[in-house]
């Protein structure tokens, strides 16, 4: 088995690269995805929550609203520790299960984590590879303007949020560069997928 950590910065297609992969036969786990089960109402996490923050989170229907939460935690460092306390051990074990689960029928599988903090968070020591999606700043803006309808400042401070895409690519042992064709992309894909076969 290979684990191994997917990463990029917003707007550089790492969702259409990890779609890629999972028709070459690997298994994809998401962590956006996992995070979301965890907010789910009357999840363990969900009670610890409001614990914390107050039912005011809450919206009509009970769920937690994750804006308001963000809001709240966005310029406080201790409230987003706090918040990171309980949401980072809950994601964990599910990871831990869905990798269970996966190497028990297929001990030769190729498991590709796409976590979007990846480098943020220090996570690289969980991965045996990692694989950064990159495009060059120009595309990255273009592209992010255009799928979320942003003016050039409103893209710009979105990105500047994120470490910047070139440290990530000179921290990474694969890097898909998804700056020209798709076809380009692909192949790219490809030969990082027969990379890591023969790694297994």
């Amino acid at each position: 088995m290979l684990f191994v950590g997917l990463s990029g910065s917003i707007a550089t297609g790492k969702s259409t690269v990890a779609k890629e992969f999972e028709k070459l036969g690997c298994h994809i786990i998401d962590a956006d995805k996992l995070a979301h089960k965890v907010y789910e109402k009357d999840s363990k996490a969900y009670f610890k929550i409001i614990d914390i923050f107050g039912s005011d989170i809450l919206n009509k229907s009970g769920m937690i609203n994750r804006t308001k939460l963000r809001n709240r935690v966005v310029n406080n460092k201790n409230k987003l520790r706090q918040l990171e306390s309980i949401i980072h051990p809950e994601v964990e074990q599910l990871r831990n299960q869905i990798i269970k689960n996966i190497t028990k029928k297929d001990k030769n599988a190729i498991i590709i984590y796409d976590v979007p903090l990846l480098f943020e968070k220090n996570m690289q020591h969980l991965f045996d590879y990692t694989i950064v999606v990159y495009t060059d700043k120009k595309t990255q803006l273009n592209r992010l303007m255009q799928r979320n309808g942003l003016s050039k400042q409103e893209a710009e401070k979105l990105i500047s949020l994120q470490m910047d895409i070139d440290k990530k690519v000179k921290m990474a042992d694969f890097v898909i560069n998804n700056s020209l064709s798709i076809q380009n992309t692909y192949q790219q894909i490809i030969e990082v997928f027969n990379n890591l076969k023969e790694k297994l």
